[in-house]
């Protein structure tokens, strides 16, 4: 495999997050995860690998083929799911889905106007759904969604079908 693929750049709080993300999940702190550490730290981040998946991520991942992921691998296979550019829509196109939802403009989405423009597109959902949805998206735990949240949570979603 050709190592000089295509460079993908992550800005240092990325980084770093990543980096708080590697070592709270190396138990042993020798710089590396296993494939148990490695699925733990996917599962912490909502993703459910089967056990082919975690095997073929690994493969991907382990480019000096020792059996561990060094924090290098790690930030090689993860660095392309976060850049914006990996994401299927646009940021306007997200802009205009997110204004859809937020009926009253004021830059943010409610369970009402959530549960309402829902039902509008013909998926009426039931309370456990809505809440669920809004404690999905919701980061910051302000009970609403902002955009920054909608975008995640909506380009997330298209990444995620296949691990859930």
């Amino acid at each position: 495999m050709n190592k000089k693929q295509h460079q993908v750049k992550l800005d240092d709080e990325q980084i770093a997050e990543l980096r708080e993300i590697f070592r709270s999940f190396d138990r042993n702190n020798d710089g590396t995860l296993t494939q148990l550490e490695l699925n733990s730290l996917l599962r912490s981040l909502g993703l459910k690998p089967s056990a082919e998946q975690l095997e073929i991520f690994i493969q991907r991942a382990d480019t000096n083929s020792n059996g561990l992921i060094e924090f290098s691998e790690f930030v090689s296979l993860v660095a392309p799911e976060l850049l914006p550019a990996k994401s299927p829509y646009t940021e306007e196109q997200l802009r205009q889905l997110f204004d859809m939802f937020d009926r009253d403009g004021n830059g943010f989405i409610t369970a009402a106007e959530l549960a309402h423009s829902m039902a509008k597109l013909g998926h009426a959902l039931t309370a456990e759904e809505l809440t669920g949805m809004i404690k999905e998206a919701d980061t910051d735990g302000d009970g609403m969604i902002n955009f920054q949240e909608f975008a995640q949570a909506i380009t997330s979603a298209a990444f995620d079908n296949s691990w859930t």
